[in-house]
């Protein structure tokens, strides 16, 4: 279920793992995604299951029609008519308003400024972070009056740069663009480490805290993993601000 959750100063961030859910093989159980293939009503009795588990503090969920895309929306609430718009981030000044990004070896990318009580959450896959959502996510958060020296990030389960085996041009078109991605596979192949690639862009931006994840989705059993199942379900990161304060 909730997994892995932080609270810190009226900012908030939740990671899923894939239990707890309703969902049967070979999306089993807390498959969040609900353009995958499995059942809609499961899809909906597990995000049920997951938002009512993020506590007191956490009001309505604003989810993303994600296309590994850079676009990025500003919501005040659920989307009108319930038909997610196209795009790869999400920022929002409303206190208890969620934000939530699905993925299942993607990096999810959550930042909330405290102070200013803005919260973003974006979807950095290979060609996501190539075409800096997680830059354009706090460009669309500083409009709203966050503070990047202020931000506070979390990056959740994601495929690690030991494991994200890519042709050698990919990686190096990669880290072409965001220096520090390269890598090598533990069996000595070309990588691309999309979790340092998102660091990086983040520390460039002036954020201070970031804070990653140390899971590998493609290793661990208690994560979906697209590359290692191909047809399985989606993790859920979700960031919101306000509550008590720390």
């Amino acid at each position: 279920m909730i997994a892995q959750q932080y609270s810190t100063g009226g900012a908030h961030f939740a990671f899923t793992d894939r239990w707890g859910g309703v969902s049967a093989a070979p999306y089993d159980r807390l498959n969040l995604g609900g353009a995958v293939g499995d059942d809609p009503e499961a899809v909906a009795a597990n995000r049920a299951r997951a938002a009512a588990a993020l506590g007191p503090t956490a009001g309505p969920v604003v989810w993303m029609n994600q296309v590994h895309g850079a676009d990025v929306a500003v919501v005040t609430g659920p989307w009108p008519g319930g038909e997610a718009a196209a795009v790869d981030g999400l920022v929002t000044a409303v206190p208890g308003v969620v934000l939530a990004v699905l993925t299942a070896d993607c990096t999810p990318v959550l930042l909330a400024d405290p102070v200013a009580g803005v919260a973003g959450a974006a979807h950095a896959g290979r060609p996501g972070l190539a075409a800096d959502v997680v830059g354009a996510t706090l460009t669309a958060m500083a409009e709203l009056g966050a503070d990047p020296a202020r931000v506070v990030a979390r990056t959740g389960p994601s495929v690690c740069g030991r494991c994200y085996e890519v042709p050698a041009a990919l990686r190096d078109e990669v880290e072409a663009l965001v220096p520090g991605t390269a890598a090598t596979t533990t069996w000595g192949t070309p990588a691309i480490d999309i979790p340092a690639g998102v660091r990086s862009q983040l520390l460039a931006r002036g954020v201070r805290e970031v804070a990653a994840s140390d899971i590998c989705t493609l290793e661990s059993a208690d994560h979906f993993s697209y590359r290692r199942e191909r047809v399985t379900g989606r993790l859920a990161g979700y960031v919101w601000t306000g509550g008590d304060r720390d």
